[in-house]
């Protein structure tokens, strides 16, 4: 298979519901990237949109949105958040890029090994993509998980209304592989329905994909936050920007 399931129906709804803080507070900050930039209209592809949170923000401000994700769950929600947005299932390493002002990829998306054939090899293969796809002085935002993500509680439990989410955290620091055993459970009548998932992460050192970034042709800098959203611990941003003809 090339893929895995991922972010099935309950899982999308627990994290669009409870998980959704990082993307909406980054928006004021990654709008200012992009318009300083002079990145202020035109198409921004989403890759990992999720719920599509980012996305509507993108829309609002009147930019043109692509939303990209592997979980059709996910898409589901946001086709309907973001009306006037385009959203296609599949895998970020694979879709066909348009011609665009910028690209963004948000919650170490890049790391996630849902896609089969994800390696550094592959992950290359994406910047050069990005690269040829992006109008010259267009800009490639993202963050990565790096080594020692997994550190912390092994554990971690929260519930909301109708859900609760309990997440087992592993880190493998001779692969570098991260492992999140996830459970969910959501309220079906009065009842709560179980479901599971595993995810694996390859974590990335900063360093490494700089180099690749700068392999493919961008000018590269490394951020700690996008405006007063601080990266989640264990993970770095990057602003890559295409040269300007």
């Amino acid at each position: 298979m090339d893929s895995i399931e991922a972010y099935k129906a309950d899982l999308a709804y627990i994290h669009d519901v409870g998980f959704g803080d990082f993307a909406k507070n980054s928006a004021p900050g990654l709008l200012r990237i992009l318009r300083r930039d002079d990145i202020k209209t035109g198409l921004v592809v989403d890759l990992g949109c999720g719920s599509g949170l980012w996305a509507r923000e993108l829309s609002d401000a009147g930019y043109d949105v692509l939303g990209v994700d592997i979980s059709p769950a996910m898409i589901a929600i946001a086709r309907k958040r973001v009306p006037r947005g385009e959203f296609e299932t599949g895998s970020l390493l694979k879709v066909k890029l348009p011609r665009c002002g910028a690209v963004t990829s948000l919650g170490e998306c890049l790391n996630y090994l849902f896609d089969a054939s994800n390696r550094m090899s592959e992950i290359r293969r994406l910047f050069r993509r990005v690269y040829s796809a992006l109008e010259p002085g267009g800009l490639f935002v993202f963050d990565i998980a790096e080594p020692g993500r997994g550190k912390g509680p092994r554990q971690k439990y929260r519930q909301g209304s109708d859900w609760a989410v309990l997440v087992e955290v592993d880190e493998d620091t001779r692969t570098n592989r991260l492992t999140r055993r996830i459970t969910t459970f959501r309220k079906a009548g009065e009842l709560y329905r179980r479901d599971e998932e595993i995810h694996q992460l390859q974590l990335y050192k900063r360093g490494e994909v700089a180099n690749e970034l700068r392999g493919a042709g961008f000018r590269v800098r490394t951020i700690g936050a996008y405006g007063a959203q601080r990266m989640i611990e264990g993970c770095v941003g990057f602003i890559a920007r295409k040269p300007s003809a």
